[in-house]
């Protein structure tokens, strides 16, 4: 991942919602909004279909950084664009991985990871954050563009369809169970908030 400073640091001058909440802020460029998203502390936000839920609770996940960027951009007219990665999740990356790997004999556990992508520059603006992990994600087993603000439901078909058609046939998971998948990756949702809370 790169820093923020990739993308083009556009004023802010058109209207729309989130341009004028960062407005409102006092911050007129994309940079410092960037900035802004990216010192809010990690965590997951009550309603992940609220746009201002990063502003109304001073936090956010990766899902709505992104947004909140992704949607930035579109008003700005730049060509900013939400990402979905799924990234294979390990012992290394996030502490207590290795149980839930042992428990259903997987390599690594596939899991969801949102960020940001600029022509051929990928950026995470909770890199560095408290987020769950024990530092950056670099390797991707299946990236994808989403809309900003992608319903729960349609990431959840996206993951499935990538398990079925991209990661699945990989070597290392011939033997793997989409079910056992599923199962683990929710062992593992439970995994990364208790990590954030420590």
């Amino acid at each position: 991942m790169e820093p923020y400073t990739v993308f083009p640091d556009k004023t802010i001058r058109t209207s729309g919602p989130i341009a004028d909440t960062f407005k409102g802020l006092g911050i007129t460029t994309l940079w410092e909004a960037c900035r802004y998203v990216q010192d809010l502390p990690y965590g997951y936000n009550s309603d992940r279909y609220d746009l201002m839920i990063l502003f109304k609770e001073k936090m956010g996940s990766c899902t709505t950084k992104h947004a909140v960027i992704a949607t930035l951009a579109a008003e700005l007219e730049t060509a900013i664009e939400k990402s979905i990665g799924i990234y294979p999740m390990t012992e290394a990356l996030v502490t207590g991985t290795g149980r839930i790997l042992g428990k259903y004999r997987l390599p690594y556990l596939p899991m969801v990871h949102c960020f940001l992508e600029y022509q051929d520059h990928r950026v995470d603006l909770s890199e560095g954050n408290r987020n769950g992990k024990n530092g950056p994600i670099d390797d991707f087993l299946h990236t994808e563009r989403v809309v900003p603000n992608i319903s729960a439901r349609d990431e959840y078909r996206l993951y499935r369809t990538a398990l079925a058609e991209h990661i699945l046939p990989l070597p290392e998971l011939r033997h793997a169970e989409v079910k056992t998948i599923l199962k683990a990756r929710e062992e593992g949702l439970i995994l990364l908030r208790e990590n954030i809370q420590q």
